[in-house]
This record gives structure tokens, C-alpha cells and sequence, in this order.
């Protein structure tokens, strides 16, 4: 598999079977990953991987969590305004779709949010971290690293997920781990195989036209 074929095949994945995911390929995936551009050679990610009996361990102690923590950050801008805000609905809308979920079934709609607490099924999930004394560039760093994985990922047969959502379960999910104070969460991530028959997998989240964003600057 080529680069082009991989970024054509990695999508946001959101219903796993329960194959379970060997550590030693994730061990493996997470050193290529580390080749991923770093300003300054910071490498400033810090990743908890949690797999196999750990799993079932973080689930039972998540239920006895409360559900609602005050966020580690703004996953999005307060005031979402134009093209971001009407990618953001039309995305979700055809999640929702897929599902089968009207936008009238508020209590369906924030049980599917629900799942992304349980790593959407997976078998195996990372929890990416970074100092909080680290800034802009370094969190850019981060994106750079897991872009990275999740291309390894597809190349090794498995699919992902990346969740800003932990953001909202920050308090618990560093808890668990036994991440240090100077450490913030960035996201998580769900690894595994992604179950064939989900509809909501069919989802493919479509992009702006190059012209929309892309300027060629001539003088």
C-alpha cells in the first residue's frame, strides 16, 4: 500500500468487532509514528495505551465516574461560524442519518455521543498527552504524530478513530493512567477492526473544493 492509497482509505471509524489488537503492533506502529514532523525535535507526545484486560478494567472504572467533567479545553470555538459551522452540521447530520437517528431523538442522539466513551467498541484505544507548558506548535506536533499512526494503521490492516471527545473525561481518563500533573490530554483514540456491517461506517465526510481554501499566489 502507498501513501496515496492509505490517505484515501483512513476514515473515522465508529463500530469495532472485538478482535483483539496484539500490543507488540501497536508498540510497533507507535515507534514508525515517532518519525512524524516535530518542531525543534520536541517530540512532546505522551501516549497511554490501553489494551487487552486494561480495557475491560477502564470501562468498569469510567461507569463509576461521573459522566460530566469540566473540559480540558474548547473542542470547538465558542461562536462556530461560516464554512466551519455548516461542515461540522452536515457531517454529523449524515452520521446520525446512517444511524437511522431523527434530530427530534435527542435521548438516541446523546446515547451515540455516549459511545465514544467506550472507544466506540474498540478493542484497544491511546490516550495522546502533552505537557501543559507546551504551546500551539507542539499540539500541531501532536496532530502530525497521529496522522502518522493512523496511516500505519491502515497499512497494517486496522482502522481508528481520533477523539477530541476525552477532552470531556479528562479528570478519569488521567486518573487511570496515572499521568502526572504536568501532563494534559489532547485525545484519544480507538484502534481496532472495523466492524463490515456497521452502516454508520459507510460514513465518508466529504472535503471543500481546493478553491475554497487553497490560494496560489501569483504577483
Amino acid at each position: 500500500m502507498d501513501v496515496t492509497d492509505a490517505v484515501a482509505a483512513r476514515r473515522s471509524i465508529r463500530a469495532f468487532l472485538p478482535d483483539p489488537v496484539d500490543d507488540a503492533l501497536v508498540a510497533s506502529l507507535l515507534e514508525r509514528a515517532a518519525r512524524a514532523p516535530s518542531g525543534g525535535n520536541l517530540q512532546p507526545w505522551r501516549i497511554y495505551v490501553i489494551n487487552g484486560p486494561a480495557m475491560d478494567e477502564f470501562r468498569s472504572f469510567l461507569a463509576q465516574r461521573p459522566p460530566i467533567e469540566a473540559p480540558a479545553y474548547d473542542i470547538y470555538p465558542p461562536d462556530l461560524h461560516e464554512p466551519y459551522r455548516t461542515n461540522r452540521f452536515t457531517v454529523g447530520e449524515q452520521m446520525y442519518e446512517l444511524l437511522g437517528i431523527p434530530r427530534d431523538d435527542k435521548a438516541a442522539r446523546l446515547a451515540r455521543v455516549a459511545q465514544n466513551y467506550d472507544f466506540f467498541g474498540a478493542p484497544c484505544g491511546l490516550f495522546c498527552f502533552v505537557d501543559r507548558r507546551m504551546g500551539p506548535p507542539q499540539w500541531s506536533d501532536l496532530g502530525m504524530f497521529l496522522q502518522t499512526f493512523m496511516l500505519l494503521a491502515v497499512e497494517a490492516g486496522l482502522a481508528t478513530c481520533a477523539q477530541e471527545a476525552w477532552a470531556m473525561r479528562s479528570q478519569a481518563v488521567s486518573e487511570f493512567v496515572g499521568a502526572p500533573e504536568d501532563q494534559t490530554i489532547f485525545c484519544g483514540m480507538a484502534i481496532g477492526h472495523a466492524d463490515p456491517d456497521a452502516p454508520v461506517n459507510a460514513l465518508v465526510s466529504e472535503r471543500q473544493p481546493l478553491a475554497e481554501w487553497a490560494t496560489f499566489v501569483r504577483r
